[in-house]
């Protein structure tokens, strides 16, 4: 695992991108997504056998490990899920804003675990 951001306070540090120190990572921040975890891992590696290409693994990875980054960070976290909540207002200003919201969250997780 490496060594923690200048973000604030992080749960725990980032993992590498194994499928392991994945796994390990996120049966500590969140456990409740272990199967779903488990079962895109067999879809990708299912497809990279048909493909014969390792794309499907790699993008595997950076999803998990997206989707930790979020889950080990509360700034995150928080704003995720504000955003994820708020996607089906009903006033379609706070819906967009929950939109572009949710998207700079992704955005953010993604940059810190190609970073």
């Amino acid at each position: 695992m490496s060594t923690q951001a200048d973000h604030g306070h992080e749960l725990i540090p980032r993992p590498q991108q194994t499928p392991d120190a994945l796994r390990a990572a996120l049966a500590v921040v969140d456990p409740a997504r272990l199967e779903e975890m488990q079962a895109t891992k067999d879809e990708a590696f299912a497809k990279a056998v048909e493909w014969q290409s390792l794309s499907p693994v790699q993008s595997w990875v950076l999803m998990w490990a997206r989707d930790i980054e979020i889950a080990r960070r509360p700034d995150l976290s928080t704003r995720h899920a504000r955003a994820k909540a708020d996607l089906e207002h009903q006033d379609s200003a706070v819906a967009r804003e929950a939109l572009r919201q949710l998207s700079a969250v992704l955005d953010e997780a993604m940059k810190a675990v190609r970073g």
